[in-house]
């Protein structure tokens, strides 16, 4: 099958939008980006936003009150390293292994509805481990399982609810809004630990267990009275192995967020070690106990927020790549310190400056995250940094528990501190610092290709071939533009792309990619940014006078 698309257009005013009748609307050049607002706190002004990072908050600090049960009550339990690492495992390995799924799920599906769903999931979880710890009928496996299937509850809602926040903000306050939500979890780091030790202490661990339970319902609130608009597409939804399809390509053609994640790596592998090993830190003090342990973790977040409030300031006198870089320093020294303090009064202080370093690093690689994905794939994108993010907290906690078995929690962190200066430097070529620039706003210039009636959305693969004549003193020019093209269609969905040139004129290239179905190649028309309109433009410019590129697409015959 073959058919025509019209020529590319030359002026960013020629914007349509496909519907589902087969005609293109034309559209109004998009309204400009409001400036900046100067104020950190500006996302509390919206409603929504407020309401939501308060019940967040409150269900935050039912979260790390359960962390905390958690570890201590597996100290009760077995002695064993193993096995009270195993507990940061069990929370973490699952969002690894499922956040790509959940990701591919968020961005098909309602988010809200989703979040709501999996609230309610997790207050069950919650409840029947309290039952358990309640009645003394819980074993070190039965913790594990069921902190298994928080984590599964937490890896269904990680995806979406980073998804939502671009929802519930405009972009320019998008930065503030995800340094306000990492604030929010720091401080109920610093509250919920600190009252889960007074209350492990006072009635046991099934009333953190009970209280977390509790703590999930003022978010279920909220999210039942936002009055949620989604965005249609007049397309069909996506399929969910489809979609993870498309979210990996992304990912694997996206160098920005290949940075993040590969700095995240370089951290958070290390870093795990002072979360996995923390229980026993705090056991083996010697003014030790469940309050000393809570008083640690409680450390953490109130350095982190004093953090995230210095992180304004920080950002104008250095980098982001910088930052990481100095804040994994920072925090390789507090592992240094832990393995070689052994009283409470000593370690509060080192835990803040750990969570300080903690603050820096996860909340500068969430914005280079969150800027280096469109809304289409965001959800996605995302959990694949979680993915990276968790499963070297998981993998990390296995090794520093084993380590800590075989040779003692001091030489543990030891190895993890040189782990963290090493990470640095292999890690200093993936840069996180250009994100901010790149625009994915969809520029809607591509008119609906025309179809036959016989044509049906599940037909393909699907080839395009684009034909261009070049000038010929700008041949290395279009060379160049091309390739950035190139790298522009497989992010946004082709599994494979080319350019070739003619044999006998030499000036002649084509450029053939291809998608999956029909539907995927209208979901590109969709989907293509801002940059891509911009660089066709300037391969418009290298074009030989009164030359248009000529698009064919071709469809596999049903046999």
């Amino acid at each position: 099958m073959k058919v025509a698309l019209p020529k590319f257009p030359a002026t960013k005013t020629n914007l349509f939008r496909y519907r589902g009748d087969g005609r293109n609307v034309r559209m109004t050049e998009p309204p400009p980006a409001t400036a900046p607002s100067p104020s950190a706190w500006s996302p509390f002004k919206i409603g929504v936003f407020r309401a939501l990072w308060l019940a967040t908050l409150a269900s935050n600090i039912g979260t790390w009150m359960h962390d905390i049960g958690a570890g201590w009550l597996m100290t009760s339990l077995t002695p064993s390293p193993v096995m009270v690492a195993l507990v940061q495992s069990a929370t973490t390995l699952p969002i690894f292994l499922l956040a790509l799924p959940a990701g591919a799920l968020a961005d098909i599906i309602d988010r809200r509805r989703q979040l709501i769903g999996v609230q309610l999931f997790l207050a069950l979880v919650a409840a029947l481990l309290s039952v358990v710890a309640i009645i003394d009928f819980v074993t070190p496996w039965l913790l594990l399982a069921l902190t298994f299937c928080m984590g599964i509850g937490a890896a269904l809602m990680m995806p979406a609810w980073a998804g939502i926040v671009p929802e519930l903000v405009p972009r320019e306050q998008l930065p503030a809004a995800i340094a306000l939500n990492s604030m929010g979890i720091n401080v109920a780091r610093a509250i919920g630990p600190a009252i889960a030790g007074l209350i492990v202490a006072a009635a046991g661990t099934g009333a953190v267990f009970a209280l977390n339970a509790l703590s999930y319902s003022g978010v279920i609130f909220v999210l039942l009275r936002w009055q949620h608009q989604r965005e249609h597409s007049q397309l069909p939804a996506e399929r969910l192995f489809s979609a993870m399809r498309s979210g990996l390509r992304f990912v694997r053609h996206s160098p920005e967020l290949q940075a993040a994640a590969m700095r995240g790596l370089g951290f958070f592998l290390f870093a795990s070690a002072s979360w996995a090993l923390l229980p026993l830190i705090a056991k083996g003090l010697t003014d030790g106990g469940p309050q000393s342990f809570g008083v640690l973790v409680a450390a953490v977040g109130a350095g982190a927020v004093c953090g995230a409030l210095l992180l304004p300031r920080l950002r104008h006198h250095l980098s982001r790549d910088a930052l990481v870089a100095c804040a994994t320093l920072l925090y390789a020294a507090c592992l240094a310190a832990l393995a070689r303090l052994d009283t409470l009064w000593q370690m509060v202080p080192i835990m803040a400056l750990s969570g300080i370093a903690w603050i820096t690093v996860l909340s500068s690689l969430q914005v280079a995250a969150q800027m280096a994905l469109p809304n289409w794939v965001r959800s996605r994108g995302l959990a694949v940094f979680m993915s990276v993010f968790m499963g070297a907290m998981a993998l990390g906690s296995l090794i520093w528990g084993k380590l800590a078995a075989l040779h003692g929690i001091g030489a543990a962190l030891d190895v993890a501190t040189f782990g963290a200066v090493v990470a640095v430097l292999a890690t200093r070529r993936w840069h996180i610092s250009g994100a901010d620039t790149l625009d994915f706003t969809p520029a809607m210039h591509w008119p609906c290709p025309p179809q036959s009636e016989s044509l049906h959305h599940d037909r393909g693969p699907v080839l395009v071939t684009i034909e261009y004549d070049v000038k010929p003193d700008q041949v290395e020019h279009f060379l160049q533009h091309i390739a950035v093209l190139g790298k522009h269609r497989r992010q946004h969905g082709v599994f494979s792309w080319s350019v070739f040139e003619h044999t006998e004129r030499p000036n002649q290239f084509i450029e053939t990619f291809n998608d999956e179905s029909w539907l995927a190649h209208l979901r590109q028309h969709e989907r293509v940014p801002v940059a891509v309109h911009n660089i066709q433009q300037q391969i418009q410019s290298l074009l030989a006078d009164g030359s248009q590129p000529r698009v064919t697409h071709y469809v596999a015959p049903e046999f």
